[in-house]
């Protein structure tokens, strides 16, 4: 197995350990403490019971707030762990199954009933006698998203939210910028369908075959209706829109939000597009958001000392599951906010050992950095002479990738993987990139899509590179992600970009930015063959002649900073 191959393969199996670590089976204290109810069904509108755990401590002697914990995932009788930290803080923890888990799996469908169910569940929570009629949320991931989805329509018992690491459907996951991976057949087929472990070879026979994404499942031996539903929308198109709230019912949003994601967090877009989208329609909304050098692990609950290798700035070991108890308390119970939360906008400037503060994302930069992608060079100045640099991609060959990978943060060697890298010049004075990088690409292709890669490094004075973030995303859909519009071959071409990764990191005087732009052709994600089909019905039958790509020098990418 090549290099490469092992190293993506292991990072897709760290992705999908994201999703389900997070939610194993963990040694639960004295059972004596706890008065604990299991199975209890608990009834809505739709006629179908919700499956829940209820678990209050035994000392109580009055009502109390109820947290309700919401997961799709079930891993055993260890899960009423959830419940068990609530008890321990003196509420009563509700941990409820989406639908159809642990009942009929055939009524189960991700994202489509959270947000009527959760309704009924917590008017069920708030009318029983052991609850004080006041209702918290909490948890990451599905969980995070099911809060979203909630406050649709929210319940008047519900008091506040706290979605951490928060999917949003369709936006990030299973698809980002309208680019599936095969995160949308390992999702389900592990944590719903419960099937035995995927083989590790799968991916790479998939991508040695040439067969479309659409049969990816037939490998697993199976049709996966979950896999299969999700590829028929391919745009962010009104199936998943459904599922999080309107404009208008951002505006509605009145209950303080929690939001904690991290730098390296697989569903930070979403997380931030939540927290975008709630305080643009509703200007007076009283939501904090929490953001440092985490995964999807660490943005729900207590950081990796070391993340993919790079020891995180000691201040930044803060475990955000106990910071979302401590603003449970300052919601539910009038104690003091959390002390970390000094104004909406909470991030950790990574080499700086420090915390900051802003009262919104655009205030945390005075300045934006535009760099032209320009002869190997990310040039400060708009080129006078138009050019191009020319990449060819052969989808016919799979003895070779076009892949973006990074095994560790920090590295001593960039592999290009057959794209193209541009390096900015030392920079004159040290500054804190804080944001996400977006721009404009011009290209001319001879085919009509293309799946566009962009990594975004730093080259440190000593000559390595630290990653800070990737876009992904779909040529056809660059402009509107509801909307596939084509490119006509040989015409040049405007491919706008700003869905990526959020970042905070001191920049060194004397390091250099990198940018690494490629075209997906690997294991891990759909390949975009270019033929104007459905991408996830096109084999390598479609591939046709080699793409072959004029990337024009006006290409530009602009970083936020904070000099």
């Amino acid at each position: 197995m090549k290099k490469n191959h092992r190293v993506c393969l292991n990072l897709a199996l760290a992705l999908l350990s994201c999703f389900t670590t997070a939610f194993a089976q963990q040694p639960a204290p004295a059972d004596s403490l706890y008065a604990i109810q299991d199975s209890v069904p608990i009834p809505t509108r739709s006629g179908i019971a919700i499956s829940a755990i209820i678990v209050r401590p035994k000392a109580a002697t009055a009502p109390l707030p109820a947290l309700l914990f919401y997961t799709t995932y079930h891993q055993g009788a260890g899960d009423a762990i959830f419940g068990k930290r609530s008890a321990d803080r003196d509420y009563v923890g509700v941990v409820a199954y989406a639908r159809g888990i642990r009942t009929d799996i055939r009524q189960y469908a991700p994202y489509e009933h959270e947000q009527t169910d959760v309704y009924d569940i917590i008017d069920w929570v708030s009318k029983q006698p052991w609850c004080n009629g006041s209702v918290g949320m909490y948890g990451g991931s599905y969980t995070g998203f099911s809060q979203w989805a909630t406050v649709k329509n929210r319940h008047p018992a519900l008091k506040t939210i706290v979605p951490q690491v928060a999917v949003m459907p369709g936006f990030d996951t299973p698809m980002e910028n309208n680019v599936q991976s095969n995160l949308g057949l390992y999702w389900p087929h592990d944590n719903i369908y419960k099937k035995e472990p995927i083989r590790r070879s799968l991916p790479f026979e998939w991508f040695e075959s040439g067969i479309a994404f659409g049969s990816l499942d037939s490998l697993a031996g199976y049709r996966n209706e979950i896999f299969q539903k999700w590829l028929q929308h391919p745009a962010y198109d009104s199936y998943w829109q459904s599922m999080v709230p309107t404009p208008a019912e951002y505006s509605r949003i009145d209950i303080p939000v929690l939001t904690t994601t991290g730098y390296y967090d697989g569903s930070q877009l979403s997380a931030l597009e939540y927290f975008r989208l709630h305080t643009r329609h509703n200007p007076n909304a009283n939501h904090y958001v929490v953001i440092g050098p985490y995964d999807h692990w660490g943005g729900q609950r207590r950081p990796a000392e070391t993340l993919m290798g790079y020891a995180i700035d000691s201040v930044a070991n803060v475990s955000m599951q106990e910071l979302a108890y401590q603003w449970l308390d300052y919601v539910l119970k009038g104690k003091p906010k959390p002390a970390l939360l000094k104004d909406k906008v909470t991030y950790q400037v990574m080499g700086t050992n420090t915390w900051k503060h802003a009262p919104s994302l655009r205030a945390m930069n005075n300045d934006t950095l535009t760099f032209y992608l320009d002869q190997q060079t990310l040039s400060t100045v708009k080129p006078k002479k138009q050019g191009a640099q020319k990449q060819t991609v052969d989808f016919r060959d799979r003895q070779s990738q076009n892949n973006y990978f990074t095994p560790e943060i920090m590295f001593d060697t960039l592999d290009a993987s057959n794209g193209l890298v541009f390096t900015s010049k030392p920079l004159a004075h040290a500054l804190a990139l804080n944001g996400a990088f977006s721009g404009k690409l011009w290209a001319t292709i001879n085919k009509r899509d293309m799946d566009v890669s962009l990594a975004l490094y730093e080259r440190l004075p000593n000559g390595r590179y630290f990653f800070l973030t990737r876009y992904v995303g779909r040529a056809s859909y660059a402009r509107d992600n509801t909307k596939r519009q084509l490119l006509t071959p040989n015409k040049r071409a405007e491919i706008p970009f700003e869905k990526t990764r959020f970042v905070s990191k001191k920049i060194s005087a004397g390091s250099r930015l990198v940018i690494l732009l490629n075209v997906n052709k690997h294991p891990f994600e759909i390949i975009n063959y270019g033929s104007g089909k459905p991408v996830s019905a096109e084999t390598i039958r479609d591939a046709g002649q080699p793409l072959q790509i004029q990337w024009h020098n006006d290409s530009y990418i602009q970083i936020p900073v904070w000099r």
